[in-house]
């Protein structure tokens, strides 16, 4: 009794290594994705290293929810070909242990990944989706400033260009500044004043523009009369054009909502539409990813242990390709569910019965010794790629 147990120990322990490593080389790949975006807020918005910091942080629980899965799968899958290529598993099935004997370490690794991934779904995601939507509404209004450009006509503002001949960033003071007002269909107002200053609202996303010493010229286009005024002080305020599209999705995306309001809306909903649907979906695909690290887990135990002469690159690439096949079955899922062409509930789960089942079915076929032919696949892709490269 104490041999299996031992084993399962040594198994356990070497998923770790690996597990960490994946965690982190799979998140940092994911971040990647989102360089341009970051990119984008560094020479827009002058923000600083620790607002890109927090931005990072905040987006990271999103991208756990996949990345745990994988690091799991592809885990195992490295794990079991190291056993397999130095005869390990061979010889542990000399010892009267099966393969079943095996999947008691894999199933508590699993475990762990479910509990990782599902408090993810159901508290990670959402905080860091309010948060970062909150830290992002903070960095566009104090830093409305900075968007604009000297010399240079700025249209980034909802229904006003502004023109801008100096400005000292330093005391926020605009020299000689000329606005163009279209925010009302019918008349247009121009605005020129020598002097100014911009502040902005943290509570709205607004920007404030106070003139000194100028003029109004307001055109209506309808009568075909204009107006000059003359002013000591003026005041106007706008939105950014992305201020003013976020107050027009004011109600929350269903990654930003907890899963108590998820289902408050699904059961008070009035009528099936997109948002029903979509409300539906992110509902049950919260608890699906926890449980694909199961059905990509067995998955990989069976590929790890028949790929026996395959190098650990074949094990990355061969589960790189399982979980892409997995994510294009759920994104199959969520296009038609969204439609309402099939139930959303079969979209989420299905990607788990089909991997799952596959991974069953291998296992089987490995226990009682059939082959999977990995090895004739690993080597024709060896061939074809050595033929590419010459």
């Amino acid at each position: 009794m104490q041999i299996p147990l031992l084993i399962n120990k040594y198994i356990f322990k070497e998923f770790i290594p690996p597990f960490v490593v994946n965690v982190l080389l799979f998140t940092f790949i994911f971040l990647m994705a989102e360089l341009i975006q970051i990119t984008n807020w560094i020479v827009n918005y002058n923000i600083n290293l620790a607002t890109i910091l927090r931005m990072i942080f905040y987006q990271t629980p999103y991208f756990l929810i996949f990345v745990i899965p994988l690091s799991i799968m592809i885990t195992v899958l490295l794990t079991f070909l190291k056993l397999s290529s130095e005869n390990e598993v061979m010889a542990i099935k000399s010892g009267g242990i099966s393969i079943y004997g095996l999947l008691a370490p894999v199933g508590a690794f699993c475990l762990i990944g479910f509990v990782l991934t599902l408090f993810m779904t159901v508290y990670g995601q959402a905080w860091g989706r309010t948060a970062l939507r909150a830290l992002t509404r903070q960095v566009v209004s104090e830093s409305i400033n900075i968007g604009l450009k000297e010399r240079t006509f700025d249209d980034s503002f909802d229904g006003v260009t502004i023109y801008v001949n100096e400005i000292n960033i330093r005391n926020k003071q605009l020299v000689d500044v000329f606005i163009e007002d279209n925010r009302q269909p019918d008349n247009v107002n121009t605005v020129i004043a020598p002097r100014g200053i911009i502040f902005s609202d943290p509570d709205d996303a607004a920007a404030h523009l106070r003139l000194f010493n100028g003029s109004i010229h307001q055109t209506n286009l309808n009568d075909k009369t204009a107006h000059a005024i003359h002013f000591d002080t003026y005041e106007i305020s706008f939105n950014t054009k992305q201020s003013a599209a976020q107050k027009k999705t004011k109600p929350k995306r269903p990654k930003e909502m907890s899963l108590k309001d998820l289902r408050h809306f699904v059961q008070n909903a009035d009528q099936k539409n997109g948002r029903y649907f979509s409300m539906l979906l992110e509902l049950h695909r919260r608890f699906a990813l926890p449980f694909g690290c199961f059905a990509l887990g067995i998955m990989a135990v069976p590929l790890g242990v028949q790929s026996k002469s395959a190098k650990r690159s074949f094990g990355l690439v061969l589960g790189l390709f399982l979980f892409i096949f997995y994510y294009l079955l759920m994104s199959i899922g969520k296009v038609y569910g969204e439609t309402g062409a099939y139930p959303p509930q079969i979209g989420m789960w299905l990607p788990n019965f089909i991997v799952g089942g596959l991974g069953v079915y291998f296992l089987i076929r490995t226990a009682n010794e059939r082959t999977l032919k990995l090895d004739t696949v690993y080597h024709w892709l060896q061939r074809l790629f050595s033929r590419w490269t010459r």
